[in-house]
């Protein structure tokens, strides 16, 4: 088999499905090659203008079902914050209601306008910006699709390969010290980040899914989701305090990742690692489609382009919807390395 990532596939099914041509991993019928395992990051949801709305929801849905109708020896599918949300912040809305709402909410977020009474009248959300950009391709089949999919095991919270462990945003050493488990190498980390899933999914039958402590959703009371499935490394340098603190946390210092083995994650492009992480990157503007690397040796750390050896995380969300197919890097996952074109032929 050849072990393949592919990064947050936020935009559209024919796009996803190129780039997987493109690295020659689909067979004729436009299923993935029998000798391909593929593990898809994570966030499946939300892309697009507002004007895409409608089509990304469904396209979404559409990428996600193909994925799952994969048996999951063929395809493993990492649980984002936006999956996630379709069980927990957006967990009461029907189809109407959400229009609604999202329509008030994109009025506020352009106006730029107090959203008190908004929050008020949704509680469960943590802003306006919320439904008006992060979560605006919402639709109840949707969550129909993520439930089934987290029932019958199909949605992960990790994956590991040969050492390395797969997560959508990371885990810090405090993040599984709270879930009790020990970061001893990928394989114990990603047995025991599924298996508190599967606890908790054992214990639901209504309302959000509680993942606590390891992930918050946003709310107009706590506000901006944090945890697993949202933070992100920084320089904490940078940052204001509060999305320091934590766990569950908005942002992580990357110093504070198990050393013991290293992760690849989704969840982040090129431009923000940069915005987050000013003096540890290169010169230079942000690119989609690359994969890219952080190293960190002892309190130093670098943030690159490309994959390097010894790297503590690699960086996989090349900005899907943002980039042409042919620019969209793949991450072999045998060679912890780009996917080479030549050699997937």
């Amino acid at each position: 088999m050849r072990h393949v990532a592919i990064g947050d596939p936020q935009a559209p099914f024919e796009t996803f499905l190129r780039i997987l041509d493109g690295h020659r991993l689909l067979a004729d019928d436009g299923r993935l090659r029998p000798d391909v395992h593929l593990v898809s990051m994570g966030d499946h949801f939300d892309y697009g203008k507002p004007e895409l709305r409608e089509r990304a929801a469904a396209e979404g849905e559409s990428i996600l079902s193909w994925l799952a109708s994969h048996p999951p020896e063929q395809v493993t599918i990492l649980l984002g914050n936006h999956d996630l949300s379709r069980v927990c912040e957006l967990f009461p809305f029907t189809d109407e209601s959400f229009l609604e709402a999202h329509g008030e909410a994109r009025a506020l977020y352009v106006a730029n306008a107090p959203a008190d009474a908004f929050l008020a009248k949704y509680p469960f959300v943590p802003d306006a910006e919320c439904l008006a950009r992060d979560y605006s391709c919402f639709a109840a089949s949707q969550r129909v699709l993520v439930t089934e999919l987290l029932r019958t095991k199909r949605l992960r919270l990790a994956a590991h390969h040969r050492g390395l462990l797969l997560v959508h945003a990371g885990v810090t050493t405090q993040d599984l010290e709270l879930a009790g488990i020990a970061p001893t190498d990928a394989a114990v980390v990603s047995d025991g980040l599924n298996a508190f899933l599967d606890e908790r999914l054992s214990r639901w039958s209504d309302g959000p899914l509680d993942l606590a402590p390891l992930h918050r959703p946003g709310t107009a009371a706590t506000g901006e989701g944090r945890g697993v499935l949202y933070h992100r490394p920084c320089d904490p340098s940078t940052q204001p305090p509060a999305r320091m603190e934590g766990p569950p946390r908005r942002r992580f210092d990357p110093r504070d990742l198990p050393a013991t083995f290293p992760q690849a994650i989704g969840h982040i492009r090129d431009g923000k690692c940069r915005e987050l992480m000013p003096s540890w990157s290169p010169e230079g503007k942000g690119a989609d489609g690359p994969l890219r690397t952080l190293k960190v040796e002892g309190t130093n750390v670098t943030y690159a382009m490309g994959c390097l050896p010894g790297a503590r995380l690699f960086f996989t969300d090349g900005g899907m919807f943002h980039t042409a197919p042919e620019n969209y890097e793949l991450f072999d996952l045998d060679a912890r390395a780009p996917l080479s074109r030549a050699r997937s032929s």
